[in-house]
């Protein structure tokens, strides 16, 4: 019975230094989703009732530059007709018309590949007796991207993952009595130079054939975000020597770069301009 006061010290030791570290995951985790869910990249999906019977949909809105994309429907009678509406993003181009393939209930069709960047508006007619209709309401947005090495993918997705926990973690040092902000600072901006700033224009230069889209050669709210929590990772570095309470420049930081994560990604991402190829 001796031990008991020092296993259950232990006990609640083990609970306040993990407590932080679950928290900080679970904000990142939620950002992180949240963003994902909410990007232009993210498939559209839905339901209509067509015919007295529900169809639901979901079309993609990335594709690879390597291959046709494939679009298709599961509709609840092999009678249905279906065509493919699309043109390119921002262009005068007349709508082209693919008619689709009923293979036993799923409409298929496929979308023309695209060069890097690419992108084209498309939606999808289905045709029954005496009457149609069309999905969705408005035109999807479909990017093309090229190909990214697995391996260099994910271990962008790792190091960004960890940049954002990392950082979620210092801002939640802030609040201890004898807070660590140097050691939370500094990997919190070492993940997001990695991560962000080396990494993350490889994988543009796979992706877009292009480097760095953000500011100042572009808009490219990806980059230009990622740019902004690093600059202030920067700032906070700084300051936990510089200013007699460097708290409020973590949490600053802290707080930035969660802002900036929230936004979904690859809004105003890289697009092709079709009016300057030959």
């Amino acid at each position: 019975m001796e031990n008991t006061p020092h296993t259950q010290k232990s006990f609640f030791y083990y609970v306040k230094v993990s407590l932080p570290w679950i928290l900080a995951f679970l904000i990142t985790a939620a950002s992180a989703y949240y963003q994902r869910i909410t990007g232009p990249t993210y498939p559209v999906s839905g339901k209509i009732v067509f015919q007295g019977k529900e169809i639901s949909y979901k079309l993609n809105r990335s594709h690879s530059t390597s291959a046709n994309c494939p679009v298709q429907v599961v509709v609840p009678d092999n009678s249905l007709k279906g065509v493919l509406l699309w043109k390119r993003h921002k262009t005068k181009d007349e709508i082209t018309r693919v008619e689709m393939v009923n293979e036993n209930g799923v409409l298929k069709a496929e979308l023309p590949k695209q060069p890097a960047a690419g992108k084209l508006d498309y939606s999808i007619r289905i045709i029954g007796q005496n009457t149609e209709t069309e999905i969705p309401s408005e035109p999807v947005v479909i990017r093309y991207k090229g190909d990214v090495p697995d391996i260099i993918l994910i271990i962008h997705v790792i190091l960004i993952f960890a940049a954002m926990l990392l950082s979620t973690r210092a801002g939640l040092e802030v609040f201890k009595k004898e807070a660590h902000l140097k050691k939370f600072t500094f990997w919190a901006l070492g993940f997001m130079f990695a991560g962000g700033m080396i990494l993350g224009p490889i994988v543009q230069k796979y992706a877009f054939d292009a480097y760095w889209t953000g500011v100042p050669f572009g808009f490219d709210l990806t980059d230009n975000k990622t740019l902004i929590a690093f600059i202030a990772w920067i700032v906070a570095a700084v300051m936990v020597y510089k200013s007699k309470k460097p708290a409020y420049w973590v949490l600053g930081a802290a707080v930035v770069t969660l802002i900036v994560f929230l936004i979904p990604h690859s809004v105003l991402g890289s697009e092709l301009d079709y009016s300057k190829m030959n």
